[in-house]
């Protein structure tokens, strides 16, 4: 295994007619015709999902004009957000847990309320909470299934990853995934889970349709997500502590290569993977970078900075805008891929967390 290090300094369209006239001045006025409404304005080409942690709720977010246009409420501590292989559900993580910040003493936090645990299934078109999942204590982050049968979740206070079918709401396996799991990722093919381990500094592989754990790895310090290439041969995992990203053979589930990221305060948080796997897109929370990995040369290529404490990240389809939810600074950064710049900054609740994409 190589070890490579680098330094790096960081319309609404308003229809309606014009000069329009009383009963009287038309039954006048024989040669004019009636105006012809004017259609609805046309849906964006994607909409914005992102979970507010300390609001409880989620953002709507139009891609074309980066408007809120609504906030869904949902409950305790969202924070992980996927969504359904059909696009007309999306998946929260719930948690009933107090926040316990690094250095906290957790023996000074309220209890847990842990009739608020759970993961929250949202309809898209109804923009509504209707249905919450029962899926072990304090959920996460969590994946579905290829099939859309079945959602893994990682609980974080229990070392567990509970396995539950959604149509039933039953939990059909706990799996042991290591103390304080967090990041929770379905490779493209729909065969393996990858659950990583804050505490033990690894990754569990779970056979997504065995509902086993066929092995497990180590990565750098503090691992916080993980991510595929498109092809489901490359997986890449970010440690916060480490400041490293594992790039890892999923053939095999062996680490081949560690990027070394450094600058002020970067601590590598979440990882997406642009459409033709060609870049690595990283966010470094108190860093507040967005960094880009070169999938090819596991150089870095660029840097953009966005707001405080970057956490979540999600691209459109086609690669070319990165949303990042900023979680002290209340709002997400809109970044452009081909120039790695800022376009756009949108206020939303407060301590963003999660972001899904949804494309029409």
């Amino acid at each position: 295994m190589r070890i490579k290090r680098y330094a790096f300094a960081v319309l609404l369209v308003l229809g309606g007619c014009s000069g329009a006239s009383t009963p009287g001045e038309q039954e006048a006025d024989v040669g004019t015709e009636a105006a012809t409404p004017m259609p609805d304005a046309p849906p964006p080409p994607y909409v914005v999902y992102v979970t507010n942690e300390g609001s409880g709720d989620l953002s709507v977010i139009r891609g074309d004009t980066h408007e809120v246009t609504a906030t869904i409420p949902l409950g305790k501590r969202p924070r992980g957000i996927k969504v359904g292989p059909d696009g007309q559900q999306l998946f929260v993580a719930l948690s009933g847990s107090p926040p316990a910040p690094p250095g906290v003493d957790e023996d000074t936090l309220p209890p847990p309320d842990r009739a608020a645990d759970g993961v929250g299934i949202v309809d898209i078109a109804e923009q509504r909470v209707v249905n919450v999942l029962r899926a072990g204590t304090d959920p996460e982050q969590i994946a579905v299934s290829a099939d859309g049968t079945r959602v893994f979740v990682a609980n974080e206070d229990a070392a567990l990853a509970s396995i539950v079918d959604i149509a039933t709401g039953d939990i059909v396996a706990e799996l042991p995934v290591g103390g304080e799991p967090e990041g929770v990722t379905l490779s493209p093919d729909g065969r393996w889970v990858y659950v990583t381990s804050e505490n033990d500094s690894q990754v569990t592989v779970i056979d997504a349709a065995a509902l086993e754990v066929v092995t497990v790895f180590d990565v750098g310090a503090r691992p916080r997500s993980s991510n595929f290439s498109p092809d489901s041969t490359r997986a890449y995992v970010t440690a916060e502590n480490g400041g490293t990203v594992s790039v890892v053979d999923t053939s095999t589930h062996t680490v081949t290569d560690t990027v070394q990221l450094t600058g002020d305060s970067v601590r590598p948080m979440d990882v997406v993977v642009s459409p033709d796997g060609a870049r690595v897109y990283v966010s470094t929370g108190r860093g507040r970078l967005i960094m880009a990995i070169d999938a090819d040369t596991l150089e870095v290529a660029g840097s953009v900075e966005v707001g405080t404490r970057p956490w979540g990240i999600a691209l459109t389809s086609d690669g070319r805008y990165l949303y990042a939810a900023n979680g002290p600074s209340n709002d997400v950064s809109v970044v452009d891929t081909e120039t790695l710049q800022v376009i756009a900054t949108i206020p939303v609740g407060e301590r963003p967390w999660g972001v899904a994409i949804v494309e029409n």
